[in-house]
């Protein structure tokens, strides 16, 4: 049996490429998205990473216990203390550091990897005895040597279009600066290589901007050949002072830091893993698809097999071995294209504003494993249900007949199962539209609603099959002949067809569902970013660590043009066990700015022990306008009674409180700091000259960001997308294996309708005919696949968007009738470019050799 397996994949080469294609088709997806998902979290891990390699104890500040005063928490570590550790035994060098961030603007002004701690990095250039830093080799132009000058890495040279004796903009926790730039080193630290930005200074202008004067951030023992690493970090801890410094080693500080990069990376790995779990999905359907029709094909070769006394387990073991061999080699082929799946996504996901940190591709067991799993399980698994259906029918009857349809009770099993799974899953649905809660409990049991109806939908296909293509076989009628004969094709086998038509079935329910839910969320955030704001620009921190110069306030409430500059400080209220945020604000201007709409009280009353409280915040006190709260604004634990002075419908720019800006100032995280400005011009002018004029205002700080109304409602929509990148991720991935799975069907089928085609082309039919019935019976299955998506979609889409309604009051069910368009003429047009090569294998057929054939 195992050459007979043998000899059968070898004997129809066609079919045993067509046959590979399908399985390496869904190995490839799930293999590249996997690969790219963990070298992404790699090169993630490189980026966010420090390189401990050759590091045997670092010394660093300890932090003071909860409630003390710091009182210069690096101040232990100076020259007097390298000096010191120097002379320890088995020290081999001492490499003090001054480690911070700094934000610098490229050539053009644009900020360059602006908002990404990991990657703005800050330093001292120390020298060596030699006069060179051996951390930071110079290629071009020499060290900075006072505080008025500045050397960068090459990429970030590269990036910024930046060329030694250029002025350079940059900022690192405060007001603007410019330096010159006057050298250009290379880093191995993998912080840097991987897509950061790296600026150096002198060691007392870096001192002074990240730690005091004559003081360092960290020191980097490294060791004697031969030193134990654990002895002499207890060495230098018996030189340190127990309560204001600590040494760790070099071992302890790599482990340490892989568990906090691979916590901070595992979430990036999501969307990888849903493409792939998609793609193996969707693929399972192709690979079982193209098995069954293959064993239906060769019911008679399995019958006179039986016939002449094989059994029914040589039969099945025969089929199998096929499998495995098919498997085998799509496995091989599929994993080679899912590496170069791999090397590209990082550019097709990636942007110029935000590109994914480049590596090496990572090639693990889970990769190669799934290359296995799907390419040779999924096919063996395809292969025993149609191989064992097909060994049970007898003999006689197999070769009378090479289609054998499905009995009465397999039908009636299939009816009562898919109705279960329908009255299951939608129940479940319609039960969770009242419930308006997004939690996680609720998004669970939606999940497995959908599941449970996308599975009433497979088991239901065949039995809706023929009802929905005898309706709209009303419209290939009108193609005359072709028509009606390609409307009886895709119902000669509905659950073929339906097989067939389930990959674009899956792909085009998902992707509606995430259309429609995402366009609906959109336009919510849309109006909800819109609705408390009437100032025209927002001028804002990049970061929620830094904060924006008064002085700035002033400059652009002087700006010709401006009207009113609303200044807004940001800090927490804690409340009796709550933490909320509120923005300290001027009662005199905020109504020019902000849109607020108050149920009681007013602003009029705020000041110092005052506040206004959100509808929602009110709600979960208990107090209305004129009622008092127990809270305390910032750090500290020093309660005190606030009086609500009014209460306003939530608003996402006011926040959850608003207080008196002076008051609020006092406790932010940087006393005395605006967080926001709110502009107004004369007339809402919105240009680009308006916003390169308060942008000069804020002293051009890569810190700082100027948006107008309709940038703050598109990144309040940023949100979404992620979710429209999964949507048409998805749609890719469904519309490449439907376009496979539709011609493997069609070439198959043309096969074994070679006599009937030629019938038809003996009686008359021309060559145009014959092509026109393939390409019409491929739309038909395409268009049936497409319908039965859509309702599935529109359904769950429906019922999963309640949730958000719950968590946005402004939620409503809005459908994108362009992007519906689109998929259904993307599917249409998957099934006419199917049937292009089948359709032309069809119609190339000479009627007397098709008749001839037996």
């Amino acid at each position: 049996m195992l050459r007979t397996a043998l000899r059968n994949v070898l004997a129809h080469k066609a079919r045993l490429v067509m046959t590979v294609l399908a399985v390496c088709l869904g190995v490839a997806f799930v293999c590249g998205t996997l690969v790219f998902a963990e070298s992404s979290a790699a090169a993630y891990r490189a980026a966010a990473s420090k390189n401990f390699a050759g590091i045997a104890v670092t010394v660093t500040p300890k932090e003071p216990p909860p409630g003390a005063v710091a009182d210069q928490p690096a101040g232990v570590l100076d020259d007097a203390l390298v000096r010191k550790l120097a002379d320890v035994p088995g020290v081999a060098a001492v490499r003090p550091s001054v480690d911070g961030s700094a934000t610098l603007n490229a050539a053009d002004g644009s900020p360059l990897r602006a908002g990404k701690a990991w990657a703005n990095l800050a330093a001292a250039y120390v020298p060596n005895a030699d006069g060179e830093d051996s951390r930071y080799p110079l290629t071009e132009g020499r060290a900075p040597a006072n505080s008025g000058e500045l050397a960068v890495d090459r990429g970030t040279a590269d990036a910024g279009h930046l060329r030694v004796g250029d002025t350079v903009t940059l900022a690192t926790d405060g007001p603007v600066m410019t330096k010159r730039l006057v050298g250009i080193v290379t880093t191995q630290d993998t912080r840097v290589t991987a897509g950061g930005t790296l600026a150096l200074f002198d060691r007392a202008t870096a001192q002074r901007l990240f730690t005091t004067p004559g003081h360092y951030s960290s020191i980097d023992l490294s060791a004697r050949a031969g030193a134990d690493q654990v002895a002499l970090s207890n060495q230098v801890t018996a030189l340190l002072p127990a309560d204001r410094a600590l040494a760790t080693s070099g071992a302890a500080q790599a482990a340490q830091q892989a568990t906090n990069v691979d916590m901070m990376t595992r979430g990036y790995q999501k969307m990888p893993k849903i493409f792939a779990g998609v793609a193996l999905f969707i693929g399972s359907f192709l690979i079982v698809n193209t098995f069954t029709m293959l064993v239906s094909r060769r019911t008679r070769e399995i019958a006179l097999l039986r016939a002449i006394g094989a059994t029914r387990r040589q039969v099945v073991r025969s089929v199998l071995w096929e499998a495995v061999l098919v498997g085998l080699a799509a496995s091989a082929a599929g994993f080679v294209a899912g590496l170069g799946i791999a090397s590209v996504l990082p550019d097709l996901l990636g942007t110029a504003q935000d590109p994914l940190p480049r590596g090496p591709l990572v090639i693990g067991a889970r990769p190669v494993m799934a290359a296995l799993g799907v390419g040779v399980g999924i096919t063996v698994l395809a292969a025993w249900l149609p191989s064992r259906r097909a060994a049970k029918i007898a003999p006689i009857e197999a070769l009378r007949s090479a289609e054998q349809p499905p009995t009465a009770t397999a039908s009636r099993a299939r009816a009562a199962v898919g109705l279960v799974l329908l009255v299951g899953g939608a129940g479940l649905l319609v039960s969770l539209t009242g419930a308006k809660d997004a939690s996680d409990a609720n998004l669970q049991n939606a999940m497995f609603g959908c599941a449970l109806l996308v599975a009433a939908m497979i088991t239901l296909a065949p039995l809706l099959a023929v009802p929905v293509i005898r309706l709209g076989g009303r419209l290939t009628g009108r193609f005359g002949v072709s028509g009606h004969l390609a409307r009886e094709n895709a119902l000669r086998d509905p659950r073929r067809t339906a097989a067939t038509a389930s990959v674009l079935m899956i792909s085009t329910a998902l992707v509606a569902g995430l259309a429609v839910i995402g366009h609906s969320t959109s336009e919510a955030l849309d109006r909800q970013a819109a609705s408390g704001l009437s100032a025209d620009y927002v001028i804002g921190s990049r970061t929620t660590t830094t904060a924006i110069d008064p002085a700035a306030v002033r400059r652009v409430t002087d700006l010709p043009g401006v009207k009113t500059a609303s200044a807004v400080a940001d800090s927490t209220l804690f409340t009796d066990g709550k933490v909320r945020s509120i923005s300290g604000v001027d009662p005199a201007t905020v109504d020019k700015v902000m849109q607020l709409d108050f149920v009681s009280g007013s602003l009029k009353d705020l000041g110092p022990g005052r506040i206004a409280l959100s509808s929602s915040a009110a709600r979960e006190q208990g107090v209305s306008a004129g009622g008092t709260v127990n809270a305390h604004i910032g750090p500290g634990d020093d309660f005190k009674q606030y009086t609500v002075v009014g209460v306003y419908q939530d608003n996402p720019i006011a926040d959850d409180a608003l207080g008196a800006r002076g008051e609020v100032q006092q406790h932010s995280f940087k006393p005395g700091t605006v967080q926001r400005i709110l502009v107004r011009t004369d007339g809402g002018t919105v240009s680009k000259a308006t916003g390169d004029r308060l942008r000069t205002a804020t002293g051009n700080s890569p810190l700082v960001q100027v948006k107008d109304r309709a940038e703050l409602v598109h990144e309040a929509a940023g949100s979404i997308g992620e979710l429209l990148t999964l949507m048409y991720g998805l749609l890719a991935i469904g519309v490449v294996i439907s376009l496979l799975g539709i011609v493997n069907t069609l070439a198959m089928s043309v096969a074994e309708r070679t006599r009937e085609i030629g019938v038809l082309r003996a009686i008359g039919m021309d060559r145009s005919g014959i092509r026109r019935m393939i390409r019409l019976e491929a739309v038909t299955v395409a268009a049936f696949g497409t319908l039965l998506g859509l309702a599935g979609g529109l359904f769950g889409a429906w019922a999963v968007g309640s949730l958000a309604g719950g968590a946005m009051t402004q939620y409503s069910l809005s459908l994108p009738w362009g992007t519906l368009l689109l998929v259904c003429l993307v599917s249409l047009t998957v099934g006419a470019v199917a049937a292009a090569v089948p359709a032309r294998r069809a119609a190339a057929l000479s009627p007397l050799e098709a008749v001839a054939e037996t």
